[in-house]
């Protein structure tokens, strides 16, 4: 891929997470086109757009640290990547550091928290798991400085 292509990275994100469902049994790429078409009417450029497709491919085990580094996705794409790929036992303060010190990922993780939190998402979850991700997510808007 010598230049950005959007399209292209979409159908990778779409393979990648073909087989997974979100906390409400809903297809994971929802999920994904969502954050990515809020960086987009956030202004983000195709490298955060792309990002955004593959914010959680990593976390979610979906492609290994070494395919995204082997790939052929420019550097700021593969940065914000890692940058909002959360570690296993890593304090919020440490990942919300990662994500303000990377170039472009902050508008990425805003839209990943945007529509996390969006009600008519989180309706679909019981009661206890409702409060619990709204205290997360509400920690970490504040540790990046995202006004809710």
């Amino acid at each position: 891929m010598t230049a950005l292509d959007l399209a292209a990275v979409e159908a990778l994100a779409r393979r990648a997470h073909a087989a997974q469902t979100d906390k409400a049994g809903r297809p994971y790429t929802e999920h994904l086109a969502a954050v990515a078409e809020g960086v987009r009417q956030r202004g983000g450029s195709d490298a955060q757009i792309a990002a955004a497709w593959l914010h959680d491919a990593v976390e979610d085990g979906a492609v290994s640290e070494e395919w995204l580094a082997a790939s052929e996705l420019p550097g700021e794409v593969k940065d914000m990547i890692l940058a909002v790929t959360k570690r296993p036992g890593e304090p919020p303060e440490a990942y919300a550091a990662r994500v303000l010190a990377t170039p472009g990922a902050l508008l990425i993780k805003e839209s990943d928290l945007a529509h996390n939190a969006d009600p008519e998402r989180a309706k679909e979850l019981d009661e206890p798991t409702r409060l619990r991700l709204k205290a997360k997510y509400a920690k970490m808007r504040a540790l990046l400085g995202i006004e809710a």
